[in-house]
């Protein structure tokens, strides 16, 4: 009988939970809770602003929140892969920056008596555009912070903070724009990304700058690399599809109801916002049990459960009839779908960082993000249309009827939720015996495509894969590196001190031990090299080798 186990393990998620992230991460986390906050105090401002202070029609209204989202996103595009290549923290507190800004640009206009409708716009792409940049750094940034045992831990956080975030920050903006109008809260969104920038200079330590951030240029390849990624892998390709039709089917509805709900049905404001904003909870509670369910069933299992029940939800709100009881239907139906988008969100968010190796994280988030923003556009416009046509409560069914399908991206690559780099398959049938003459029978196999851990360093990275009994190195040397010049500062030492057991795949390397011996080795070889050496790329073209000696998981690690 041969039992599979597919993925990084029940083990790995069990590790994380109820464990410090350390005082960077509490940095981060902070930065993320105020900026959230303050994005979510001033939710709906812009069009409140372009309604009761510029007095746009509804024409305009639209325009404002289709730009937003389409030209900021077309403008994210290079983006992703410029963001890539710099270091991650210093393009965080940029975009915060610009932010910020952007949006002190308008109370300023106002109080000079210049704001336009014009301005307003720019300052919607620019924040759209920002947001995106930010989000990709950010990924790359939270995954250099914390353990990888931690990430899903770290995830869940972030996650519950969000919640938190929705569920607060409307109802207090919704009181702030009614004393001190949507300028005010536009200034305390401006503050909030000041706030931000500053928890995340405060983190601190040195970050690695990525390989070919000096000197290299953007190439147009870039560009859809992360599509490219995304598409071809296995893994991403069904929680990709999934994320962004699921995500885009929610968003298209919520104008469309709020139209049947505060229209022909006659809800309240206060009802309105009541509906929407008391189930965040249970993003909240989702959020914080997500680690503790995939510890105890698998985080394969898990992703497949509450990813089919996330769609099953939105039907319900077609059904929504005026009154008290109507009111109880749209919160129990959001209270559930919340709830199991708490839950699956962690997981989601982990494994595709997991499954991107560290060179394409920036380009991954940017693509994902962008797909998302122009999906999320263009379903909105095409049910607004639909009920036009058909009138709001038949615009949900459909979008309901379709989230319904949903799930088949997950249950058709059920396997892929298990991630694209392990596959072990352990006997069951061997004994006790056997396993303590020689362990259980078992294949282990990993993408060094896809590795544990990346460093980079000056001219070069290296590329690790932890399996049982071995560990794995793929380091690729630019020309003109040398350890002395690259590696030291990082190493501490003044040559060398691991041990290599390597094979070259290309390029030629020169090494030199501490008592003056040299050799040179080229494609083809393998060797053996001890502690105590200095070595340099010879030539023009990059060496790359390969080391399967234990050591290299203690290479240029600071």
């Amino acid at each position: 009988m041969i039992s599979l186990t597919y993925g990084r393990g029940v083990a790995r998620v069990r590790e994380g939970q109820g464990r410090p992230l350390g005082r960077r991460f509490g940095w981060l986390w902070t930065a993320y809770a105020v900026s959230a906050f303050g994005t979510w105090l001033a939710f709906d401002a812009f069009p409140l602003i372009a309604i009761t202070v510029l007095h746009a029609g509804p024409a305009r209204v639209s325009a404002l929140a289709a730009a937003g989202l389409l030209v900021g996103a077309a403008v994210a595009v290079p983006l992703g892969p410029w963001v890539e290549f710099r270091r991650k923290r210093p393009v965080m507190i940029a975009m915060d920056l610009v932010r910020c800004a952007a949006l002190l640009s308008l109370p300023a206009a106002f109080l000079l008596g210049g704001l336009g409708f014009a301005q307003l716009l720019v300052v919607s792409v620019v924040v759209a555009a920002a947001d995106i940049a930010f989000t990709s750094a950010s990924g790359a940034c939270l995954r250099a912070l914390v353990r990888p045992d931690d990430l899903l831990a770290a995830n869940g956080r972030l996650e519950s903070t969000t919640w938190t975030a929705t569920m607060l920050g409307p109802p207090l903006g919704g009181a702030a724009i009614g004393l001190f109008g949507p300028l005010v809260t536009v200034a305390a969104n401006a503050v909030g990304f000041l706030l931000s920038a500053a928890g995340i200079r405060a983190i601190g330590g040195t970050e690695p700058r990525p390989a070919r951030s000096a000197g290299a240029r953007l190439r147009a390849g870039d560009l859809l690399e992360g599509w490219r990624h995304i598409l071809t892998s296995p893994a991403l390709r069904p929680l990709f599809l999934n994320q962004i039709l699921v995500g885009g089917l929610i968003m298209a509805t919520a104008p469309v109801l709020a139209v049947l709900m505060l229209g022909r049905l006659g809800f309240a404001p206060w009802q309105y916002a009541l509906a929407f904003a008391a189930p965040c909870a249970g993003g909240l509670a989702g959020s914080r049990a997500s680690g503790r369910l995939a510890a105890r069933f698998g985080r394969a299992r898990i992703m497949l459960v509450f990813g089919t029940l996330r769609a099953c939800w939105l039907l319900g709100l077609a059904f929504v009839r005026p009154g008290v009881a109507g009111l109880l239907l749209v919160i129990a139906v959001e209270l559930g779908l919340i709830t199991c988008m708490g839950v699956f969100n962690p997981l989601q968010a982990t494994c595709r960082l997991e499954w991107t190796p560290a060179g394409r994280v920036a380009r991954v988030l940017s693509a994902w993000s962008v797909t998302s923003k122009l999906t999320i556009a263009a379903m909105t416009g095409l049910w607004g249309l639909l009920a036009g046509l058909t009138g709001p409560r038949a615009a949900v069914a459909v979008a309901g009827v379709l989230s319904l399908a949903t799930p088949a991206l997950l249950l058709r690559n059920r396997r892929a939720l298990s991630g694209p780099d392990v596959l072990t398959q352990v006997s069951t049938s061997a004994s006790v015996k056997n396993e303590g003459e020689g362990g259980p029978i078992m294949i282990e196999i990993k993408s060094i495509e896809k590795p544990d851990d990346r460093r980079d360093f000056p001219r070069g990275h290296l590329e690790i894969a932890n399996l049982s009994g071995l560990v794995f190195g793929k380091a690729t040397f630019e020309p003109g590196w040398r350890w002395t010049e690259s590696v030291k500062d990082i190493a501490g030492t003044d040559l060398c001190e691991v041990h290599h057991n390597g094979y070259v795949v290309q390029g030629r390397m020169h090494i030199r031990m501490r008592d003056g011996a040299e050799q040179e080795v080229g494609p083809g070889d393998v060797f053996v090299a001890t502690p105590g050496h200095d070595a340099w790329v010879v030539g023009d073209e990059a060496c790359v080798m390969f080391d399967f000696a234990g050591g290299i998981g203690d290479y240029a690690k600071a």
